[in-house]
């Protein structure tokens, strides 16, 4: 008899949480769940980790099934361990964040879960410790977005600096000043301006800008942006 064998067997599952932004709100992506317990009320998307696979694995799996996507922003996030926190079997979940812009994706969102966007200020409660995980994601999202450009992951290749403003708002839940915002952002070097305007908003319209590709690679992997936002 090895040490191993004496042993009580644990459960490993992995949950994402998965932000979007359509252009106006920041979302986030819930399912309904298919079975007991709490069959039919609303939950982040998850699964078990599989004997052939890592955690890492496990996620991008789980977020290629649900959207078909491949490569996008997805970390770890943090470790939920609580002994109850599943009634039927003691499980340990290693959380995921993951950033994706919705219009990209809206058609490939799979219909099998029953899967809807929901503001992040206003989503329905949802099962288990999953609550939990939305908030400390949102707070590690908004201490990312302070010291790193992790926000253009959610953005359109063409995007306005009102779009801009919103999603920031949407992440930390404020209002931000228009002039202040504005200049700190552009002081960043990280966005290109373009000649044409987004006139949907209004008659005067809005340009568009695009990420200068070449600032954000150094900015990012130097860690040398700050916006200085609370």
């Amino acid at each position: 008899m090895n040490r191993y064998s004496s042993q009580k067997k644990l459960l490993a599952a992995v949950d994402c949480i998965i932000f979007g932004f359509d252009g106006q709100q920041l979302k986030i992506l819930l399912i309904q769940r298919g079975f007991d317990p709490e069959k039919g009320k609303w939950s982040l998307m998850g699964g078990y980790v599989q004997p052939d696979e890592s955690c890492n694995e496990a996620a991008s799996c789980i977020l290629k099934e649900l959207t078909g996507l491949e490569g996008v922003y997805l970390k770890q996030l943090q470790v939920f361990s609580d002994p109850n926190r599943d009634p039927l079997e003691r499980t340990i979940s290693v959380t995921y964040f993951a950033l994706i812009n919705i219009h990209d994706y809206e058609t490939q969102i799979s219909d099998d879960y029953h899967a809807e966007w929901f503001p992040v200020n206003k989503f329905p409660k949802l099962i288990f410790d999953h609550n939990d995980m939305v908030n400390i994601a949102r707070k590690q999202l908004q201490h990312e977005a302070a010291i790193h450009p992790v926000l253009f992951e959610l953005l359109p290749p063409r995007f306005t600096l009102p779009q801009l403003q919103g999603l920031y708002e949407g992440i930390y839940n404020t209002q931000l000043d228009k002039r202040n915002f504005t200049r700190k952002l552009l002081s960043t070097g990280l966005l290109t301006r373009q000649s044409d305007k987004d006139k949907q908003g209004s008659r005067k319209g809005a340009f568009f800008y695009k990420i200068n590709k070449k600032a954000f690679r150094q900015n990012y992997l130097q860690k040398d942006f700050f916006l200085g936002i609370k």
